[in-house]
């Protein structure tokens, strides 16, 4: 997440052809705009239709009424009797045409002469539309769609009864479908017009959430997601690193091959896995400080298993709020052998320093003699410091067969008469037994953090109080180095073996004795604190002789 931005030119040129098509935003807009307006358009022709028939319905009830109100009337039935009905009945129909508004009131006798219609001279004349029977055969009211002499119109039709029950005629109100065609089109626009408002308010909405859902994918398109989810699908199983990634609440949301091979030795499911607390599997990860406190770690050496693992944690970070962060390690016994030959290097190049310094500091001594005219004993001197070279070597030669261990102790010894440390092998200590592979390594590495631990201890005493004694010994089933110190010792310390424990004051401290012991145990050995004969801490250090397992 962290300069997302920044790389985004550069992501597309991963992308060329996304430039040539359409940008994920005008397609949101286009895609919304045209269901919005595909729904309104079904929308509005169903109301429309709707309002149609409810019109017309509407309409056909009120003519049936006013058909009625007409029939009912006594007037009318009486003016049936008489020689010349129309001449009363148009005069009695006329003003309630023009109150109601109606097309056309016409009444007819049971043969369907017309008493009344809105052009005199039609009277006397038979009604058209074909639609009179069941008012004048069945007595039925009803309404209808029909063509009559003045054009297609809904009617109203109610039969006219004597006071004997008796149908002597019918009523025909009717409305003209042009007329009624004309008041649904009025009615048709105000609702086409509040339809296209909506829709031209549901297209802005639409590029507002267009717009957002594009700022939510970082300005992205979606073949650039695509390719970046492969890209980054593809770096994570490829990488020899472990990753996993959590969310804000610690649940684990991704976790890699490597790391899955690193915590159960093998590629397991994402169900095992996803949506758990990180400290089910990493009950020691400081992540939760990474969550809490958006802390950087890098670097960090930890224990995993059965393998030393260097660790990176970084936070990560949306609209400056953490949101989850990530975990690297990578085994360190991948890169152990680098290590290895580096630290070797080192303790030749410090065993070479502290030779140099010495010799120069005893040249200087046997200079200042000779400048003091005390010849004999400068050559005493020389002999003297012959003796302790010739000695130490000669020892190692005969007892030590490994010539890298022999380096090593050859180096320490150096580097502890550079500091006025005495450092001395029990007469009875030898190492002749062959080691090869992880055993050697695992010897190598205790052997070097031990007696540089007990350098470092020792330094910090009197000078004539300074003493460190090595004992080693092949002989039985097991190889048994012992370091004992004039430090101030270990006593009441809490798990020294622990990984980041320490009792130094610094970085990066507290690995060299868990790192010691894990090896060891690797080749199934051990590494064991007991009380000194020198006052200070006492390393034993055990390897079985038996044969390397296969998977060393």
């Amino acid at each position: 997440m962290e300069n997302f931005e920044s790389n985004r030119n550069k992501r597309q040129l991963t992308c060329p052809n996304v430039s040539f098509q359409f940008s994920l935003k005008l397609k949101m807009i286009l895609l919304f705009s045209l269901l919005i307006i595909g729904i309104f358009i079904i929308f509005g022709l169903f109301l429309r239709s709707f309002i149609s028939a409810t019109m017309e319905d509407q309409i056909g009830k009120r003519a049936l009424g006013v058909a009625k109100s007409v029939a009912n009337t006594p007037e009318i039935r009486e003016a049936f009797e008489l020689e010349n009905p129309a001449r009363v009945i148009q005069q009695i129909v006329q003003p309630i045409q023009e109150a109601t508004d109606a097309e056309f009131i016409v009444v007819g006798n049971e043969e369907g002469i017309r008493y009344s219609h809105p052009d005199p001279d039609r009277l006397g004349e038979k009604m058209v539309g074909g639609d009179n029977d069941r008012a004048l055969n069945k007595g039925e009211s009803y309404i209808s769609k029909s063509t009559g002499s003045l054009g297609r119109s809904i009617r109203g039709k109610v039969p006219i009864y004597d006071n004997h029950n008796n149908v002597i005629g019918l009523v025909s109100v009717g409305f003209l479908n042009n007329d009624v065609q004309s008041i649904i089109q009025n009615q048709s626009k105000s609702l086409w017009f509040t339809l296209l408002g909506i829709v031209l308010l549901g297209i802005v909405g639409a590029i507002f959430i267009s717009h957002y859902i594009k700022r939510l994918l970082s300005n992205m398109e979606p073949e650039e997601i695509n390719h970046l989810l492969l890209q980054k699908e593809a770096i994570l199983q490829s990488t020899h690193e472990g990753i996993i990634a959590v969310d804000h609440n610690g649940l684990i949301t991704m976790m890699n091959t490597a790391a899955q091979k690193t915590l159960f030795d093998k590629q397991i499911q994402n169900a095992a896995y996803m949506g758990k607390p990180v400290k089910d599997l990493l009950p020691h990860s400081n992540i939760y400080d990474v969550l809490t406190y958006g802390e950087r770690h890098y670097d960090k050496e930890m224990i995993l298993g059965n393998d030393v693992v260097l660790v990176n944690r970084t936070p990560i970070y949306h609209e400056r709020a953490i949101t989850g962060a990530v975990s690297t390690f990578r085994s360190k016994t991948e890169v152990e052998h680098v290590t290895k030959e580096l630290l070797q290097i080192k303790q030749y190049a410090n065993a070479q320093r502290a030779q140099t310094h010495e010799f120069s500091n005893k040249l200087y001594i046997i200079l200042g003699l000779l400048q003091l005219n005390q010849i004999q004993e400068a050559i005493d001197f020389i002999k003297k410091e012959n003796n302790i070279q010739q000695e130490w070597s000669r020892f190692l030669l005969e007892n030590v067969s490994d010539p890298t261990i022999h380096g090593l102790l050859q180096g320490k010894f150096n580097q502890a008469n550079e500091l006025g440390i005495t450092m001395f092998i029990q007469p009875a200590s030898q190492l002749t037994y062959p080691l090869t592979g992880s055993k050697k390594d695992a010897l190598l590495t205790g052997l070097g953090n031990l007696l540089e631990n007990a350098i470092e201890a020792v330094n910090v005493q009197n000078r004539s109080q300074r003493e460190i004694s090595i004992f080693f010994t092949d002989i039985g089933e097991d190889i048994v180095i012992e370091i004992d110190d004039s430090g101030p010792g270990m006593k009441g310390e809490g798990n020294i073996f622990e990984q980041g424990y320490s009792t130094k004051i610094g970085l990066h401290r507290g690995t060299g004795l868990a790192l010691t012991r894990l090896q060891l145990r690797k080749v199934g050995g051990e590494i064991m604190l007991e009380d000194g004969e020198l006052g200070g801490a006492c390393f034993v250090i055990i390897i079985p002789k038996e044969a390397e397992n296969e998977n060393e």
